[in-house]
């Protein structure tokens, strides 16, 4: 057994030799070094602990080091921690492609496994080109999408992201041409203005015949924006795609899994997407795992047409110890009173935030379900900001102009208040300067 390295030591090799992600190797930014998680906290090699406002990138909705999850892990670990999914299945991805199946909106009846988010992305893409080209249209390629959005880092994925704020420009001579809507600007809690919709009726009409499919974040943009829109606008997308002959594609990367209030944001709308893209918070935080989601009507034309099988299968795909450990997680996210947690979390969000709307370097605040953002009218220094959240015993990562909070469902009220007071300090000493 090797001997273990100091905390410097490891911070040392980190900073020479550890890629991190949107980060640079060249005096790159400081990283903090975690020694364990449990419950809602971080603890830090120095001793510190810090509450966890982002959950791992809104993925650990139950925290960290829980006792259910922790046992489905080592129980399948007992039986085999992985096999080919190819010619192969196994108990845990059937039981969580029921499982999945039976919570999700109707019609939605078969389940292709991928490794991530992303992943997921691009088999909904391969997907809808794959059924137009067995429906003897092949010409119904490119995908139309609103401005504002985030898909992922691959190149399917980054193609659909915004290819002017996103964070993707450098490769735009690269990824195939989509077409772009603006995003939706009436607000979830705001009244519904009837021509937000209008530009993306236009387009979606004009290019039909080319179009395979409409993707969007059904009612919050996440990594793109934080943008939270109006329910109204997915339903009218909806019924624009079916009558334009277009499949909808339904990115619940981030919003799946009670993020919003609903089990899917999809059901803020009342609305079934074509296909229906889940990561994330699937396996609590756990593992690596997504899922691709759609109907019979698409898997029974894929399997008719030619090739007459579907192009795609990750090495790792619906590995038991992702399957068991989702499957565990999704049973106790729906034992638990998960929507009354989330009520709770949204009205102390709301009320604490909201504290930042006086500040005349904040351009806006806004809360829905257990999300909370603070936009500032200036990016923020990533450089510098972490340094100030964690110093104050909270770990908050902002991005671009964005301050948000994505806390852990099972968070209790007093460490929400710290997470809260803290970036309304933060947010109090950036316009210190202005």
């Amino acid at each position: 057994m090797h001997e273990r390295r100091s905390p410097a030591e490891l911070l040392a090799l980190d900073r020479a030799h550890v890629w991190h992600p949107y980060s640079t190797l060249v005096n790159p930014p400081e990283a903090f070094l975690v020694q364990s998680a449990r419950g809602v906290r971080l603890r830090l090699a120095d001793g510190r602990e810090l509450i966890d406002g982002m959950s791992s990138w809104w993925s650990a909705i139950h925290g960290y080091s829980v006792p259910e999850l922790n046992l489905a892990l080592t129980t399948q670990l007992d039986d085999m921690a992985h096999v080919m999914f190819g010619g192969l299945t196994h108990e845990p991805a059937i039981e969580l492609a029921t499982k999945l199946i039976a919570i999700t909106p109707p019609d939605l009846e078969h389940v292709f496994f991928a490794d991530s988010g992303s992943v997921a992305v691009e088999v909904a893409i391969k997907m809808a080109i794959q059924y137009w080209a067995a429906r003897g249209l092949p010409n119904k390629q490119q995908l139309l999408t609103v401005r504002g959005g985030y898909h992922g880092d691959t190149f399917g994925a980054m193609s659909v992201c915004d290819p002017i704020t996103g964070m993707h420009g450098l490769f735009q001579q690269t990824l195939a041409t989509q077409r772009f809507a603006p995003r939706p600007e009436s607000r979830f809690d705001g009244a519904w203005n009837d021509t937000d919709i209008s530009e993306l009726s236009r387009v979606l009409e004009r290019h039909r015949g080319n179009l395979a499919a409409v993707i969007i974040e059904p009612i919050v943009q996440g990594a793109g924006g934080m943008w939270f829109y109006h329910p109204e606008y997915l339903r009218r997308l909806r019924e624009l795609c079916t009558a334009c002959d277009v499949l909808l594609i339904a990115d619940e990367i981030a919003t799946g899994f009670g993020r919003t209030g609903e089990l899917f944001a999809c059901q803020h709308s009342d609305v079934t997407p074509d296909l229906l893209c889940v990561g994330k918070a699937l396996t609590g935080g756990y593992m690596t795992l997504a899922a691709t989601l759609t109907t019979p009507a698409i898997a029974d034309t894929i399997g008719t047409g030619v090739p007459g099988v579907f192009m795609h299968g990750p090495t790792f795909m619906a590995n038991p110890l992702a399957c068991r450990v989702a499957l565990a997680s999704i049973e106790l996210l729906l034992a638990s009173p998960w929507q009354s947690r989330v009520r709770q979390i949204e009205q102390i969000l709301r009320r604490n935030l909201s504290r930042c709307a006086a500040f005349a370097h904040v351009s806006d605040v806004r809360t829905l379900g257990a999300i909370g953002v603070v936009e500032m009218r200036e990016p923020v220094d990533m450089r510098t900001l972490p340094r100030q959240f964690v110093e104050r015993g909270v770990w908050v990562r902002p991005f671009g102009k964005l301050i948000y909070l994505m806390p852990p469902f099972v968070i209790d009220p007093a460490d929400l208040l710290q997470l809260t007071d803290a970036v309304v300090d933060v947010v109090r000493t950036l316009g210190a300067g202005v």
